[in-house]
């Protein structure tokens, strides 16, 4: 069960970096398509730095041994991030599959990494 518990955190955790990697990447960069986005929602054009370094930092958080209170800002940001773009997109009217699928699938990653996450990346409570 450990075995099985440890791929699925490895896919999912995978999933997740190269998803807000890629995504931050171009928001970082501007892209046409990043700034046509943030424009449908309503949103200024700085916001994409911002959102695009978030991303990067959480991806580095989450992969890098040790640091497991930042680990657990970093997915809570994560989780942030993907449900307020759901929601953007929702309240926008920007009803597009790809709108919805993508920050439901990467919201869904995101907690399965979390849940999944090997105890050596957990913040353990003493009583």
């Amino acid at each position: 069960m450990e075995k099985r518990k440890l791929i699925i955190y490895w896919i999912t955790t995978s999933l997740v970096a190269i998803g807000m990697l890629s995504s931050g990447i171009l928001q970082i960069l501007h892209t046409k398509e990043m700034e046509e986005l943030i424009r449908l929602l309503g949103y200024p054009l700085y916001l994409l730095t911002l959102l695009g370094i978030w991303k990067i930092l959480g991806v580095i958080a989450i992969l890098t041994p040790g640091f497991r209170l930042l680990k657990e800002w970093a997915y809570a940001g994560l989780f942030f991030l993907m449900t307020g773009a759901l929601v953007s997109h929702l309240a926008s009217g920007d009803l597009a599959i790809k709108a919805i699928l993508g920050p439901s699938a990467q919201t869904l990653f995101i907690v399965l990494s979390w849940y999944f996450r090997p105890a050596n990346r957990k913040i353990i409570s003493t009583p």
